[in-house]
């Protein structure tokens, strides 16, 4: 195996911390959108100057409480999406090599009689609710008729997606699990093609129920191969952190480890510093998406933008010479804009490796592949059908 001087590459992506609208947000209705910009502003400014030092100022000033680091540490830019589309696979998709252009079909009004007839039949169980909602505030809605009559909770988002929630006492987590398998199989393809099933088990009375970290995605493959499949089959390591696995269905993952939380997250991402590998370790945050953006919660998404930021020292200082840290997101979700949609936005883009005399802005092209495009380089692997490398700019 042939690599460049980088032995290991960390690869964070940021849920949903878009850094302003995209070139053609108006035609995804996004005109306007900035979620960082406008956290920031509902911060009445945003404290994070471990991610300033990395350059963040520099890549947007439209951020309050942001500033230009004068001596950046770390290299800089922002990527747009060339993907037909801003959600989560989509993102994570392209981040890795993938140009995705038909969009996954959506259910904004609820999924057809046709289905739900197909679904509960093989479920043998009824179902309740059957409309795009929040998480949370369906099982507040419906929890209580679940826990009285076993039927399934359902519902879907902005995204490409069908959601299940059930008490873990009144639906196993095995039963769940199997009734998501189930579902998976019949959205597989054809007109109820799905992105993703997802089991959303919660706890608790009415009143207080909480939803448990036992959530499970049930994705499609990618519709290609990968970066990640690439550095697999080339016998280097691609640790999946977080639902990074679940995005990607397992492909071109050779070790996949579960988190609970964002904070969780940086505590496997620090851990798994201490181990040997040679290749990719790829971490995904979601709780910025998943608690923040989607419930159009902009000071609860700040605060853990600086908690995020006050992790940081932790990587930099355990970061080896020969290691590569790229932190970028994979869509916005921008707090303040209407509805509880993601938003097409550019993406940050923030390197650093121990021994840059000087951050400067990369040159970077169209496409989040310009990632996976490095990382193909770094261990001269197969690049992507898309996206061009900045290693030569490190």
């Amino acid at each position: 195996m042939k690599q460049s001087r980088f032995k290991r590459t960390f690869l964070v992506v940021m849920d949903s911390v878009g850094i302003g609208e995209a070139p053609d947000a108006e035609k995804f209705g996004d005109k306007g959108a900035h979620t960082l910009g406008h956290i920031a502003r509902e911060m009445n400014g945003l404290n994070v100057p471990n991610m300033e030092k990395l350059g963040l100022g520099h890549i947007d000033s439209n951020m309050e409480g942001v500033e230009k680091a004068a001596n950046p540490i770390g290299h800089y830019g922002k990527l747009p999406e060339l993907s037909n589309g801003k959600d989560t696979m989509t993102g994570h998709w392209e981040i890795m090599g993938l140009h995705i252009k038909e969009p996954f079909q959506t259910f904004p009004d609820g999924f057809p009689d046709e289905l739900i007839d197909m679904l509960t039949e093989k479920w043998g169980r009824g179902i309740l609710g059957n409309k795009a909602a929040s998480g949370t505030e369906i099982i507040t809605e419906l929890g209580e008729e679940h826990v009285k009559t076993g039927k399934l909770i359902v519902y879907t988002s902005a995204d490409s997606v069908l959601q299940i929630a059930a008490h873990e006492d009144v639906v196993p987590l095995e039963e769940l699990y199997e009734i998501c398998e189930t579902a998976r199989e019949m959205t597989r393809e054809g007109k109820y093609m799905l992105g993703r099933i997802i089991a959303r088990p919660f706890k608790g009375e009415p009143g207080a129920f909480e939803r448990t970290s036992n959530r499970h995605d049930y994705a499609l493959k990618p519709f290609g191969r990968t970066v990640m499949n690439e550095l697999e089959d080339a016998g280097y390591d691609s640790i999946a952190l977080g639902k990074i696995s679940d995005i990607f269905d397992g492909e071109g993952v050779t070790k996949a480890i579960r988190t609970k939380s964002n904070m969780d997250g940086m505590d496997k991402l620090v851990e798994s510093m201490d181990e040997d590998f040679t290749g990719l370790n790829f971490l995904n945050l979601v709780d910025f998406d998943a608690l923040f953006g989607h419930r159009r919660d902009p000071k609860g998404y700040g605060q853990a933008l600086e908690e995020f930021d006050a992790r940081l020292p932790e990587v930099l200082e355990k970061l080896k010479e020969d290691d590569l840290l790229i932190i970028t997101a994979d869509h916005g979700n921008d707090p303040v804009h209407h509805g509880t949609d993601h938003t097409r936005e550019y993406v940050p883009l923030m390197v650093y490796y121990k021994g840059i005399k000087e951050g400067k802005e990369l040159n970077v092209g169209n496409t989040f592949a310009d990632i996976g495009a490095t990382i193909a380089e770094i261990y001269d692997v197969k690049k992507p059908s898309i996206g061009q490398s900045f290693l030569n700019q490190l």
